[in-house]
């Protein structure tokens, strides 16, 4: 096994390994996905590549490689422990409608276990298949391959749906079953029904291909499709642990700088207290997680509201567990110089917005502390009350008042009842905040339903009209008007685009009347695939701050607009309807946000 293995040599060795076996490397693309309003952030690899894996065509190609930043905050509390992370990095190796199981199965125990690739034993490697149900039969193909490749059947474990299928993106949609990977640790198994997947730790998975072969219609069944695609993904941190033996990813040289400058921060060190242990994880994790998000270049910046709402949670979290070590003032700048520096290769946005990346943080910072003193303010208004209640203790409501309100985290109003003989009624407080939860879901369920990922007939027209929406602005307002970003549904369009003041009523009127006029005229939608520097010769728009491959997607609406695009679009615009803006209102400063229907 390659146990010297870097994490930098593991991201070198994946792309020059799949080079070889005739994949074009491209870009990994923005944390932030674009027209996607179903989550707040890339989270898995394969996520832009989702239009692609649907049908759209790829400018370069059918078998493509690439190494992908992703954002992961439904397990958050559960970062501090051995394996959860907050920002990662995933390998990906793709086939549009090219190769399928054969090759794909083929191409993954070469990686695995060739000397000059990861080299590990193939005694150590497992692996599981789908069982199979009612609905799809067992993936038997998956399983030959790999006896085949040498891995016996007694280590080849057939899983059901929950564990090895993937998919739809949308409700309907391109899915299909997985194969997945793991390594024995060589601990003992914890009973009979041990298995790869069990929770143990005796296995670890560290690959996953997926064979997207069937297609999920609208009344739940499947119908196998015609061009059959693999998405396969390699967790790049979780894997070099692996191979290096460690017992936790923060003991790799990925974490173990910023370890060391949060021990040189707070005097502490690391591995001399269990609990202090885990606030040094989380600022390790965090920092690596802000310091990305800063730097993507689509910016987004700490809000009380969805990417950024995430962002100000992981930074001031980083803060609080930075006051637990004893740091009273602002920090996080200096480990974010850390991750700069050790990302600076692979991801070079980074390097170019470090002092935007640290301005942020250090102001960001500053404001939670000042968050902080306000509630210590309001808690020693409520005191004297709380004093006064013979069974000592703080109702729950209250203690989510002070989070509510005015942002103060329950650790450290339990903190300050300690100090004053006090405790909180933390069963209460879980309550109040298991309703603040589901409320906040209800409302991301109504604000992001839908989908482009789906690619429903509505949300394609929909984009196809910001294509229309995006120069009409231009034309009305001038050419200083760029989009800067776009959240799509399937009842309607938002469209965020830069302009110093407020439009006119005239202006949005004339915005109408120009979107409309396209519409009426019933314009061809073409796509051409050239180079990037071939589109920006024709003319063609490109998104602000978007990473583009050498060959690009260039969809031309007649000859009234021309952009350089993912897709996907209509065949010609009269299929669209009437367009009417809703609102035109600020975003923040110097963007404006457009909302619009289209109305058939």
């Amino acid at each position: 096994m390659n146990k010297h293995i870097t994490a930098d040599e593991l991201r070198s060795k994946y792309i020059a390994f799949f080079k070889s076996k005739g994949h074009t490397e491209i870009s990994g693309k923005s944390v932030i996905p674009e027209n996607d309003p179903t989550v707040l952030f890339t989270t898995a690899g394969m996520h832009p590549l989702v239009p692609y894996l649907m049908g759209e065509p790829h400018p370069a190609g059918t078998r493509l490689t690439d190494y992908q930043k992703c954002i992961r905050t439904g397990d958050i509390d559960a970062v501090g422990d051995a394996s959860h992370l907050t920002f990662f990095e995933m390998l990906g190796n793709w086939s549009l409608g090219d190769y399928f199981k054969k090759e794909a199965i083929g191409f993954s125990f070469e990686f695995l276990t060739s000397p000059q690739y990861l080299n590990i034993p193939v005694d150590l490697l497992s692996v599981t298949v789908f069982a199979g149900d009612d609905k799809v039969p067992r993936d038997t193909e998956s399983a030959e391959i790999w006896e085949k490749h040498g891995i016996p059947k007694e280590r080849i474990h057939f899983l059901p749906r929950e564990d090895n299928w993937w998919g739809p993106a949308g409700e309907t949609g391109p899915c299909g079953p997985d194969t997945e990977m793991f390594i024995d640790t060589g601990k003992p198994a914890c009973g009979a029904e041990c298995r790869p997947g069990c929770s143990c730790g005796k296995y670890v998975e560290i690959w996953n291909d997926v064979f997207m072969q069937y297609r999920k219609e609208q009344d739940g069944s499947y119908h196998t499709l015609e061009r059959h695609c693999v998405d396969t993904g390699m967790g790049i941190e979780r894997t070099v642990a692996m191979l290096q033996g460690k017992k936790s990813v923060y003991e790799t040289e990925i974490f173990t700088p910023l370890i060391a400058a949060i021990e040189k921060i707070t005097g502490y060190q690391y591995g001399s207290d269990a609990e202090k242990d885990v606030s040094v994880r989380i600022i390790c994790d965090h920092i690596r997680a802000a310091t990305v998000i800063l730097g993507d270049p689509k910016t987004v910046v700490p809000s009380n509201v969805g990417a950024g709402y995430v962002l100000r949670r992981i930074i001031r979290r980083a803060v609080r567990h930075g006051r637990k070590l004893g740091i009273e003032g602002t920090f996080l700048a200096i480990p974010a110089k850390v991750v700069i520096e050790q990302y600076k290769g692979a991801y070079p946005e980074l390097k170019e917005k470090e002092a935007t990346i640290t301005a942020e943080l250090e102001a960001e910072e500053k404001r939670f502390l000042e968050t902080l003193k306000k509630g210590e303010t309001e808690y020693e208004k409520m005191k004297p009350n709380l004093l006064k209640n013979p069974k000592k203790i703080i109702p729950g409501r209250l203690a989510f008042k002070l989070y509510d309100t005015y942002g103060f985290p329950i650790e450290l109003t339990e903190e300050l009842a300690r100090e004053s003989g006090l405790t909180v009624d933390k069963e209460e407080f879980e309550e109040a905040f298991k309703k603040h939860q589901a409320l906040s879901r209800a409302g991301s369920e109504q604000i992001f339903k839908g989908g482009l990922a789906d690619h429903s007939e509505q949300t394609t027209a929909y984009h196809t009209a910001t294509h229309l929406l995006h120069k009409a602005l231009r034309m009305v307002l001038g050419d200083h008007v760029a989009q800067k970003g776009s959240n799509i549904t399937a009842e309607r369009l938002r469209f965020d685009f830069s302009h110093p003041q407020p439009m006119t009523a005239e202006e949005k009127a004339e915005v109408e009347r120009i979107v409309n006029e396209q519409i009426q005229a019933d314009l061809p939608v073409t796509m051409e695939i050239m180079s990037l520097e071939e589109a920006k010769r024709a003319g063609a728009m490109a998104l602000f701050g978007e990473k583009y491959e050498d060959t690009v997607k260039v969809y031309s609406i007649g000859n009234f607009s021309k952009e350089v695009c993912g897709g996907p679009h209509v065949e010609h615009t009269g299929v669209l309807g009437k367009f009417v803006i809703q609102k035109e209102q600020s975003s923040s400063a110097g963007i404006r946000r457009i909302r619009a229907v289209l109305i058939k």
